[in-house]
């Protein structure tokens, strides 16, 4: 299974959507909480190309945006293969 990893807030109803349909898929993935570990917040912006919102969501290193792009590619079909072992 793929490396995921999802920067969130523990208020942002966008981030428990995402890790929602993660988790309903059977996915396990890496949590960061910027609101206990606010030193990677540079760290996220600088690997998310900018993005500063949460969450900004990475499966195997490659960053695949936040909650809605999450949802896009899922209904376009190309999440399941991403998440493939």
């Amino acid at each position: 299974m793929p490396a995921v990893e999802i920067y969130t807030t523990p208020f942002c109803g966008y981030c428990h959507a995402a890790k929602r349909l993660l988790t309903q898929k059977g996915v396990s993935f890496s949590e960061i909480d910027l609101s206990t570990q606010p030193d990677k917040r540079g760290e996220m912006v600088t690997r998310a190309n900018g993005g500063r919102t949460v969450p900004q969501i990475f499966i195997d290193g490659r960053h695949v945006g936040g909650c809605d792009d999450l949802y896009a590619l899922d209904r376009a079909g190309k999440l399941d293969p991403m998440l493939a072992p």
